[in-house]
């Protein structure tokens, strides 16, 4: 008996959809003890759920289950069909995922569209407020003093160039869904992708190097000076550069650090080695990798387009694996995407999205239409079957 059949028949009994047949069906599957933890583990994994099975609350829930069914089906069904279903029955009662248990009633709220949650940019300042970036408005930057150091104007931050002894830190976060710049205090742009943060003085000292500290990604466009090193600190990774134009990629999730020189040059420092002192240089058109577990730095020619599309507001994978494009699109669609077909995450696929144009709905349409992948949505997640 194919598990596709079982998993439709499991979501069509909790829609109140499931006939006589699906019902036959899931008694003869359930009667094989081997299928009970497939069942707790399908449940689990399609709904998100962590439950206790211990709780109090389950003969309640148990009994109520046990009126659902004898009401509406044959009381042969009912045996199997309890000793089983009752964990998908605690699972919903306890985490609310969209089920109701009320009156004998099942109820799954479920829908064809997918609400992106909405996040807010926020600033972090020396003394650990934090002001939430309005899209929208323009609106004036001050340090934790109150000193004017800088606007917000359009889609960035434009910090002034300041001579003061001390300077302040600030913590710009993006959340997942959103893009956003900062223009740091000698004129360097910086581009912050999904999901990222970066942290920085309000302004650079003289004569000391112009640090700055990522998580995630972003494109920078340095500032040539110099006579003042450029450092992109990530992790256990040190980019340094004088001036130029490169992409980097840390999100903490992520085995890698990724470093695209579209031009000018710059050099990748291992931090975990001793002496910290020899450096990997790249050369424009290639792309250094970092292994953050070995300490490793390779490097290979790449089309520098492809890491850097998302600034365009588009994403184009070519020969990568389904694990990473899930991934990506959860950080820039900022949606829950459950991939329960683990043998399509080592398989590579081609494709470019249009963030701005297309919805994630569209781009689950391409797969299913282009590649065969079958996917529902429930309780505005993505999931795969």
């Amino acid at each position: 008996m194919g598990l596709k059949k079982i998993e439709n028949a499991i979501v069509k009994y909790f829609s109140q959809s499931a006939d006589i047949n699906d019902l036959d069906m899931l008694n003869n599957w359930l009667a094989e003890e081997k299928n009970h933890e497939i069942f707790k583990s399908y449940v689990q994994t399609h709904f998100a759920i962590n439950v206790a099975m211990n709780d109090s609350k389950i003969d309640k829930v148990r009994d109520e289950l046990l009126k659902e069914i004898h009401n509406e089906k044959k009381a042969a069904h009912k045996t199997i069909l309890l000793n089983v279903f009752k964990y998908a029955a605690i699972a919903i009662v306890f985490l609310g995922l969209g089920f109701l248990v009320n009156d004998n009633l099942f109820t799954e709220k479920t829908s064809n569209v997918v609400s992106p949650r909405e996040d807010v940019i926020t600033l972090e300042l020396g003394n650990g407020q934090k002001q939430v970036i309005r899209e929208d408005d323009s609106m004036t930057i001050v340090d934790a003093d109150g000193n004017v150091v800088g606007n917000k104007d359009d889609s960035k931050i434009i910090y002034d160039s300041h001579a003061d002894p001390t300077p302040e830190y600030n913590t710009l976060s993006i959340p997942k869904g959103k893009r956003f710049g900062v223009v740091l205090s000698d004129g360097t742009k910086v581009h912050l992708n999904a999901g990222s943060s970066i942290t920085y003085p309000t302004f650079f000292q003289k004569n000391k190097p112009r640090k700055v500290i990522l998580k995630g990604e972003a494109f920078f466009e340095v500032s040539k000076n110099v006579n003042q090193q450029f450092v992109v600190n990530v992790q256990d990774l040190d980019v340094k550069v004088y001036g130029t134009k490169f992409n980097v990629s840390n999100y903490t999730e992520d085995r890698e650090t990724k470093v695209v020189l579209v031009e000018g040059s710059v050099s990748l420092s291992n931090l975990m080695e001793v002496g910290a002192d020899k450096e990997f240089y790249l050369k424009p058109g290639y792309l250094g990798v970092f292994d953050k577990e070995e300490g490793a730095i390779a490097d290979k020619k790449v089309n520098t387009d492809i890491y850097t599309s998302w600034m365009n507001g588009n994403l184009i994978f070519r020969d990568e694996s389904f694990k990473n494009i899930i991934k990506k699109l959860e950080r820039h669609y900022n949606v829950v995407i459950i991939n329960n077909n683990r043998e399509l995450d080592t398989e590579k696929f081609n494709a470019t999205v249009e963030m701005e144009h297309e919805t994630i709905e569209q781009v689950f349409k391409y797969f299913n239409k282009v590649y065969k992948i079958e996917y529902q949505i429930v309780e505005n997640k993505i999931i795969i079957n």
